[in-house]
């Protein structure tokens, strides 16, 4: 990725995105919530949900998370 094409990427960031370290703070509530209802999950934390739209790693990490609540929760 050239300098101008970062510069790109961070200039279409989404202003609600709260970014990786509030969403790693939070992930595993939001993670919770989006197995039971994904809607009232992007619902009360909105800034998760767009983070997690774009940003590859932090969404990897609440694929696992997904993945483990779904396993608890038969």
């Amino acid at each position: 990725m050239s300098g101008w094409s970062k510069l790109d990427a961070f200039l279409r960031t989404d202003p609600r995105d709260v970014g990786c370290g509030e969403v790693m703070e939070l992930l595993h509530a939001y993670a919770e919530l989006a197995a039971a209802d994904p809607a009232a999950a992007a619902e009360r934390y909105p800034g998760i949900a767009v983070h997690l739209r774009g940003c590859g790693p932090c969404t990897v990490d609440f694929d696992g998370l997904l993945a483990a609540v779904d396993l608890t929760n038969p």
